[in-house]
């Protein structure tokens, strides 16, 4: 008998179920499943702050398979003056979602390229772990941001917004198992579309509802001729974060600063300022800072070059370790100078990429070796193939908060009791190029992670 085994998230009895309705894994995707036909992962990611508890056994196992995605497709998608946002959560929720319908050489593949382990169990409750302490998270930000608004928090809670939902051709013979999994474990409910007659029209309400469940931050994922007649499945999966900063930056402080745009000659830009108890570590090349936000689950990592033209030298060092040393940072009083940021890139195209990466036969190369029979019944003359994952992003960073991601417990500094002068605040301008992250502390795994090269955005 064939089994159908679920992707690397797991799914939850009835009472979780019951618990966690309208909270699925971060990450915008679409997943257009097309006859002989392929298969459009489209994958988004809009990010807006986030913080929470909860820290259970094996949360590595995830955050590492997450983080080692995101800087291979950061090394490959990093490029001259660049800006770039990518969110791995987001692009391995959309790929776990692929990965549970693949069989064979195509799913050892995925496997390999995500860096799943063998253990599919371990891993399916190592996710499921990183999703429950998300969900705490929010739960718990309400009553945390009431406490902080004493102290002068901001008094607003982080807020996670994370949608599935399967577009997929009417009268198509998707298995009923695979669809049911996916219900189950991601609940991602089915929704039927005429592809074949009005693929346009499909266009328009696909992205009216990623719009809808992205707070308009990102309207149109999907790009005009993205869907044909040929398209059988899209698979949704949107995520709008937003949380405010434990001990917001005061507006009357922000002024022009310089920054070191693509490492060239200093511009002015707004720029924040401020002192407060931060993570801070200085390693040999570079410096990382993290900014808490409410709830202190989740951070703003900073990855700051001591060379205006450091950057390229640290991305190409950047490794998971690294990654997950900064989600653990000691305390500092630290004097702050950091740009506002607003990123908006344009959608990327991620098929080369991942191909190159080694999931060959999941995007039909050669031709005829696509093997996605778990998600409907493969025939030579028709199955299912993946024909690009498109991943879009949205990134901005006030006085308030982001509108993305952040963690680290306490945030405001305890006085000492010790009778000695305290140390001398460590100040740090963040005014060259740096890389970023807006992390969840407990595991290490990285929801955005990118660079910024002009703070301004600009992205064409």
């Amino acid at each position: 008998m064939r089994s159908y085994v679920a992707p690397p998230l797991p799914a939850r009895n009835e009472r979780e179920r019951a618990g966690e309705r309208g909270f699925l894994l971060p990450s915008r995707s679409h997943i257009d499943i097309m006859n002989t036909s392929s298969l459009l992962i489209r994958s988004l990611a809009i990010a807006t702050l986030l913080s929470g508890p909860i820290l259970a056994a094996d949360l590595h196992l995830a955050a590492v398979a997450v983080n080692e995605l995101g800087l291979d497709l950061h090394r490959r998608l990093a490029r001259g003056d660049a800006n770039l946002c990518l969110s791995p959560y987001s692009i391995q929720t959309a790929l776990a979602l692929a990965y549970a319908g693949a069989e064979g050489k195509t799913r050892e593949e995925m496997a390999q390229v995500l860096h799943y382990p063998q253990d599919d169990s371990a891993l399916q409750a190592s996710f499921a772990d990183i999703r429950h302490s998300l969900e705490a998270m929010t739960a718990a930000t309400t009553e945390r941001a009431a406490k902080l608004k004493d102290r002068g928090g901001s008094g607003e809670p982080v807020t996670l917004t994370v949608a599935n939902r399967l577009f997929g051709q009417s009268g198509y013979g998707f298995r009923a198992p695979f669809l049911a999994l996916l219900k189950d474990t991601q609940e991602a409910p089915f929704e039927t579309l005429d592809f074949i007659k009005d693929a346009a029209g499909a266009t328009r309400h696909i992205n009216g509802w990623v719009g809808e469940q992205t707070h308009q931050r990102i309207p149109n994922l999907i790009p005009e001729g993205g869907l044909d007649h040929r398209t059988r499945m899209v698979l949704a999966n949107a995520v709008h974060l937003k949380a405010p900063w434990v001990l917001q930056f005061h507006a009357d402080a922000t002024t022009p600063e310089p920054f070191h745009i693509g490492g060239g000659a200093g511009t002015a830009v707004p720029t924040m300022r401020q002192q407060q108890s931060l993570g801070y570590a200085k390693h040999t090349g570079y410096t990382a800072i993290s900014i808490p936000y409410v709830g202190g689950e989740l951070h703003f990592l900073i990855l700051l070059p001591d060379d205006a033209r450091g950057l390229s030298a640290l991305e190409s060092q950047l490794t998971p370790k690294m990654l997950a040393d900064s989600s653990k940072l000691e305390r500092h009083d630290v004097i702050l100078h950091l740009p506002k940021l607003k990123l908006q890139p344009p959608t990327v195209a991620l098929r080369d990429p991942l191909m190159t990466l080694g999931m060959r036969s999941a995007f039909d190369r050669p031709r005829g070796s696509a093997n996605f029979d778990r998600m409907a019944p493969r025939q030579p003359d028709d199955y299912l193939y993946i024909s690009q994952v498109f991943h879009q992003t949205f990134l901005e960073v006030d006085e308030k908060g982001t509108e993305a991601a952040a963690a680290t417990a306490v945030a405001m500094a305890v006085p000492t009791s010790i009778r000695v002068d305290p140390p001398k605040p460590i100040e740090v301008k963040v005014d060259r190029p740096f890389v970023f992250a807006i992390q969840h502390g407990p595991s290490g795994a990285c929801l955005f992670l990118g660079r910024v090269m002009d703070p301004r955005g600009g992205d064409k």
